[in-house]
């Protein structure tokens, strides 16, 4: 059973992911990053999920990759 402390962390690395997520997609979404600058937000992302939950790859690649893919390809027409 996790402490209170553990908790606590846990959520404030769960709200600075999703702070990042967002973040992420906006700059995608609403500046003209290319493609490889996009692409290169995601996998820094990604990088920094995988730190902050080590051992989560698949979490991150069922919640958060293809809301990335979807972006990617609204935003560089990759249909």
């Amino acid at each position: 059973m996790p402490t209170p402390e553990e908790l606590k962390e846990e959520d404030r690395k769960l709200r600075q992911l999703r702070v990042v997520v967002s973040l992420t997609m906006s700059t995608i979404s609403q500046t003209t990053l290319s493609l490889e600058e996009a692409s290169k937000m995601v996998t820094a992302t990604r990088a920094l999920a995988l730190r902050l939950f080590p051992g989560k790859e698949l979490a991150f690649e069922l919640i958060y990759q293809p809301r990335f893919r979807r972006l990617l390809a609204e935003r560089f027409r990759l249909h």
